[in-house]
């Protein structure tokens, strides 16, 4: 990062050929947003770049244009576009970037991949590195490491999209060790995507296939009577967590359309939990970062099954939903961080 007076580039990347597309879009709105109400805006000049759902990367014309429409472009319609899918080079401008902000949901986004490129490139970026970005994406790979650090989750079982070849006998272990509900997940998508609850074999099954179509490893889940409660981490050596916020939701269970739309979840901030289970909520959600090798920004989902304050961590996400509804800049402004703040600290952490 420059040390002089000279304006850092920061380079905004968002979109991608994820399932979470949009939300990127959304999230990215939310970034620029903060860096323009910054105390010192002129400290940072800011570069947007799109990749859009082909894979393809996009300078800074159309990244301001589907910044400003909010929706994905359709690229196919510009001119001189390249009929190839995937990264084909950089974009004019994107190698004068001093830092890199990736606005990337999903696969190939937060799963090291482009985490990786930059580490290539030696150019800072904001977020975890390789290793805490690949195993935090991947729900068995992310289980595993809690397990060997000995972190309280709950009953789970790992199946490989070959498996549904048998599909009796698969339907049968699951339904032994883990019961209905439960719940059915890709292995490496984010934002409920491809996630459907079971309550019996027909739909235990329909969720399987589901989420083989997205991932050839998938997670199912046992259903557990908790509370959903959330703690944002930031930080790098030093790792500082957030006030604990809950999610009450109208709905069977927080489903993508639940999360991302207006008036259908309801986040209570902070949780109304006794002060030494939010201070424990706390410190899990610092141990889960720990335990996948995650620094930076972090969002740690945990379940509080209140009959016994019991606290099992769910999942982490490494590259959590920056929009206005997103829970991880709210925690942070219940914390005392406001939004303007908050990217501001995140670049100063790039690693």
């Amino acid at each position: 990062m420059k040390a002089s007076l000279e304006p850092i580039v920061v380079g905004l990347i968002f979109g991608g050929n994820s399932g979470e597309h949009a939300i990127s879009i959304r999230s990215a709105c939310t970034v620029k947003q903060g860096l323009s109400e910054g105390l010192n805006p002129a400290r940072y000049q800011l570069r947007c770049f799109y990749i859009d759902q082909q894979g393809r990367w996009w300078g800074e014309s159309v990244a301001n244009a589907v910044l400003a429409s909010k929706q994905p472009a359709d690229t196919t319609k510009l001119a001189g576009v390249n009929t190839r899918e995937g990264f084909q080079g950089f974009p004019e401008g994107a190698l004068e970037v001093d830092c890199w902000f990736p606005m990337l949901h999903g696969p190939n986004g937060e799963d090291g991949t482009i985490q990786g490129l930059f580490s290539l490139m030696q150019v800072p970026f904001v977020g975890s590195g390789v290793l805490g970005s690949a195993v935090g994406m991947d729900k068995l790979a992310m289980k595993a490491a809690f397990a060997a650090a000995g972190l309280p989750q709950g009953p789970y079982q790992a199946v490989a999209a070959a498996e549904l070849a048998q599909k009796e006998q698969l339907l049968s272990r699951l339904e032994q060790a883990l019961g209905y509900p439960c719940f059915i997940k890709p292995a490496n998508l984010g934002s409920s995507v491809g996630i459907s609850k079971a309550n019996n074999r027909e739909e235990l099954w329909a969720g399987l296939e589901l989420a083989a179509n997205y991932d050839q490893r998938i997670v199912v889940e046992q259903g557990l009577k908790v509370r959903e409660l959330e703690c944002a981490v930031l930080g790098r050596e030093q790792l500082q967590a957030s006030v604990v916020g809950e999610i009450c939701f109208d709905a069977d269970w927080y489903d993508y359309d639940t999360k991302y739309s207006e008036g259908h979840s309801q986040p209570i901030i902070p949780a109304q939990v006794p002060e030494q289970v939010a201070a424990q909520a706390q410190k899990l959600a610092i141990s889960a970062l720990q335990a996948v090798g995650a620094s930076g920004l972090s969002r740690v989902d945990l379940f509080y099954e209140e009959t016994t304050e019991r606290l099992l961590i769910n999942e982490i996400n490494t590259l959590p939903g920056f929009t206005h509804l997103s829970m991880y800049p709210m925690l942070w402004f219940a914390s005392g961080i406001p939004l303007p703040d908050l990217v501001h600290k995140l670049l100063e952490l790039a690693r």
